[in-house]
């Protein structure tokens, strides 16, 4: 079992940085592939970042290529969402979530989720 808290959200302007944290409990962490995902209001969730266990693979949306950084750091069971130069459509809930066998972009193959944090870009 690994249960996910999200922090970091806020409000932020557009072109500004911020930097989601994922801590998980669980002396399992470090076997476990990160993802992040996001969801606007009336839009379905969607991939944004993953990781895998060992942290040497990752993978991104292409929107998010470029902007946004996934890290982990399995000594302190924590992953990272590194976003910068933000825009209003970045506005969601962002989610943490956990899968045991691969970094998967599909949501719905993931095992464990957080309850989410709120961006919101202003323009």
């Amino acid at each position: 079992q690994v249960q996910l808290v999200e922090s970091g959200g806020g409000l932020v302007q557009a072109g500004g940085p911020l930097r989601l944290s994922c801590a998980a409990s669980g002396r399992t962490f470090s076997s476990y592939n990160m993802g992040w995902f996001r969801q606007a209001p009336g839009k379905e969730r969607e991939f944004v970042a993953a990781i895998r266990w060992s942290g040497g693979r990752t993978y991104y949306a292409d929107s998010m290529k470029g902007r946004f950084t996934i890290s982990r750091d399995n000594a302190k069971n924590t992953v990272y969402l590194q976003m910068t130069s933000l825009k209003p459509e970045d506005t969601a809930v962002y989610y943490c979530a956990a899968a045991r066998y691969d970094a998967y972009q599909d949501p719905v193959r993931m095992d464990y989720w957080g309850k989410g944090t709120l961006v919101t870009v202003s323009s």
